[in-house]
């Protein structure tokens, strides 16, 4: 069963190449407690990126400059590290940095419209990654291929949906499924849209801590626990941007 977070679908392949290679290059096997250093620490190091990016960078240039070079920086070397399959900590280092400025400027221009919003987002955010892992700790939720299949094709769905949102929002000016104005009027459908988003993004995790747990047992080699954290990370951020969105939506 794959995971439905395109960043650690790979790790599966991964896994059945690289079981010999443990043995023959005498790296160690990642434990999930490497994992979870690595998440924190990605996670940490997005965090004080963002809140320099939040003071540092000048109003004039948060849409012009800062946002969309972030933006596209940070698409770039997620699909360079995804597709890589790669576990060089510089590069994934890069990419919660990129984040990291992309979160801080635009959460600040959220903020300063609907002020306490970033908080009650991060808030959320953590709140469901907890209440999912808990969970699965406690298998009350487990990791089927039917889940992984109605999540895996729902988060497809939604990011196909984004992008020709995003483009149709730029060629004519008009909002659709996501509004990208902060005070433009919402109907019904971007309301669907967001909590769908939250839930796939959600569930997601219970496919994510599983394949974490099965590469664990397989003895993949600790390098890629550096993969995983990436994986992770990404599936916050997604999370985050659709419970700000949300928020910001409740609060017109």
């Amino acid at each position: 069963m794959r995971s439905a977070n395109p960043v650690l679908t790979r790790l599966d392949d991964t896994r059945r190449r690289e079981r010999q290679v443990l043995g023959a290059a005498g790296d160690e096997p990642m434990t999930v407690a490497d994992v979870v250093a690595r998440t924190v620490g990605l996670l940490l190091l997005t965090a004080a990126t963002a809140a320099v990016a939040w003071f540092v960078v000048p109003q004039a240039v948060w849409i012009s400059a800062a946002l969309a070079g972030s933006a596209l920086a940070t698409i770039a070397l997620a699909l360079v590290i995804s597709l890589r399959g790669s576990t060089n900590p510089v590069l994934i280092a890069g990419y919660a940095v990129l984040q990291g400025l992309l979160l801080g400027v635009a959460s600040r221009a959220f903020e300063l419209v609907y002020p306490g919003i970033v908080v009650q987002a991060v808030a959320g955010t953590f709140g469901v990654f907890l209440g999912m892992a808990l969970l699965y700790g406690s298998r009350v939720v487990r990791a089927t291929p039917r889940l992984a299949r109605l999540v895996g094709g729902a988060l497809i769905g939604i990011l196909a949906i984004s992008v020709v949102n995003l483009v149709a929002y730029l060629v004519t000016g008009r909002q659709g499924l996501e509004v990208y104005s902060l005070t433009a009027e919402v109907g019904w459908l971007p309301y669907v849209f967001s909590v769908v988003a939250i839930l796939a993004g959600a569930f997601s995790f219970i496919l994510d801590f599983d394949l974490v747990e099965r590469s664990v047992r397989a003895g993949l080699p600790r390098r890629y626990a550096w993969y995983c954290a990436f994986g992770l990370l990404a599936g916050l951020v997604f999370l985050y941007w659709q419970l700000l969105r949300l928020l910001s939506y409740l609060r017109r």
